[in-house]
């Protein structure tokens, strides 16, 4: 069978600009960040009335009423209102996946053109009502009669019950946070602190430098009296965050997470605009770079592998499928959930025995030149909406190629569930 499957092509992205949480977007909700961002990219690729061929859209915390986030959200954007949307959700790796989505109906010939964005905000979670108060009030809802509704709304109530209950951030299998996780990954490894340290100050000052050169001018939108991210710290030094009290582990001495080296709560949204080059031909929009394959993967993380340590496994799985070595790339985009966590997976492929055992290849993956990781920055000093970055990153990434003129970029987020999701981008 003649293979008929069409390139896909990135066009480009926007975001907001990402802030702590209970500050510029306190107040906006999912809802409002996502039609921000939609009509953002709109606006920036004259898509006003037109009907694309998907919106996949996602949030991690989000409340009920915004079960079809996207959809909703593409109805206030400027698109056509003939434009289906699909709200997903897989933690970190949301946005990444929706590019995944759109990508692969774009590749087999469903689609020609869809955008894939995240948005989250930990400013505005949903509150609810406990087990307890839930069951009673839907035991009320059943009873028949006003008399059988009181008995059981006064059987043996408590005040205990009106508090509410908040969305919780360990994971449910292990009751331990990301950050209890990613500490066990770091003692295991023997990750520094200072190793930690000095891979956040960077981040902070490659951001800093590529706002200054103007890189993010057309990918960041100001929103809210923001301009740039909130996170951004330019006089960052080791010496201000070797001064943080660990984050986690805070009573063995030994903790080296801190608030300084792992993301902070953070809100924002980004979108990217994905396309066949037939589509983008037709509307006089050039193609930045193109998605070339895409892998995920899990880790048991329950009975003791690291959390966060699925993209080492999904990248071997990647490069195989696709001919290529870890050295085969110009960029390498890496989450930095923690410094710790891209320090683990860094050290990872480079292990024999790692690599041996758990991946099942004959050498180790090897080293990557550091000067092509994250070199406009990453989550450290952007910030980290759940939903929103891998957006975020594939817009960047997208960007960078474009202006090389050829390449390829590396893609890894790792995810909580013990997940990872990867990709590759590349400009011929």
């Amino acid at each position: 069978m003649e293979n008929t499957q069409k390139r896909v092509g990135v066009v480009g992205g926007v975001r907001v600009p990402f802030c702590r949480n209970n500050t510029a977007y306190a107040d906006v909700g999912n809802f409002g960040l996502s039609v921000k961002v939609l009509g953002a990219l709109v606006e920036r690729y004259g898509l006003h009335g037109v009907e694309l061929g998907e919106v996949a859209l996602g949030a991690v915390i989000k409340h009920a009423a915004d079960w079809n986030l996207a959809r909703e959200a593409l109805l206030s954007s400027g698109l056509a209102p003939t434009t289906p949307g699909i709200t997903t959700a897989r933690a970190c790796g949301t946005s990444l996946d929706n590019a995944i989505i759109v990508a692969n109906k774009i590749a087999v010939g469903q689609i020609e053109a869809g955008i894939a964005a995240g948005s989250d905000t930990t400013s505005d979670v949903p509150i609810v009502y406990g087990r307890r108060l839930r069951k009673r009030l839907l035991a009320m809802n059943r009873a028949r009669t006003p008399l059988d509704k009181l008995k059981v709304a006064l059987h043996g109530f408590s005040l205990r019950e009106l508090k509410p209950a908040f969305p919780g951030v360990a994971e449910p299998r292990t009751n331990k946070s990301m950050g209890d996780h990613c500490e066990l990954m770091a003692k295991e490894w023997h990750i520094s602190r200072e190793a930690q340290d000095q891979l956040a100050l960077e981040s902070h000052r490659k951001l800093a430098a590529a706002y200054e050169s103007g890189f993010f001018d057309d990918l960041v939108v100001p929103f809210r009296g923001l301009k740039r991210d909130g996170f951004l710290r330019p006089d960052s030094t080791l010496e201000k965050l070797a001064a943080l009290k660990p984050a986690f582990d805070k009573r063995s001495g030994k903790g080296t997470l801190t608030a300084g080296n792992s993301t902070g709560l953070s809100d924002g949204s980004a979108a990217v605009l994905l396309a066949s080059d037939d589509w983008a031909a037709r509307r006089g929009l050039t193609i930045q770079a193109y998605l070339r394959d895409a892998e995920v993967a899990a880790v048991d993380f329950v009975h003791g592998e690291g959390l966060l340590m699925a993209p080492t496994v999904a990248v071997p799985r990647l490069l195989a499928r696709n001919g290529l070595s870890l050295q085969d790339f110009d960029y390498y985009e890496i989450h930095e959930a923690f410094a710790a966590q891209v320090l683990c997976t860094l050290r990872a492929w480079e292990s024999a025995e790692y690599c041996r055992n758990r991946l099942g290849l004959d050498a180790p993956l090897g080293s990557i030149d550091p000067a092509k990781l994250n070199v406009h920055g990453s989550s450290l000093a952007v910030g980290h909406p759940f939903a929103a970055t891998g957006a975020r990153i594939i817009a960047t990434l997208a960007k960078l190629l474009e202006q090389k003129g050829s390449g390829r970029g590396l893609i890894s987020i790792c995810t909580a569930g013990g997940m990872g999701v990867t990709a590759i981008l590349e400009r011929p």
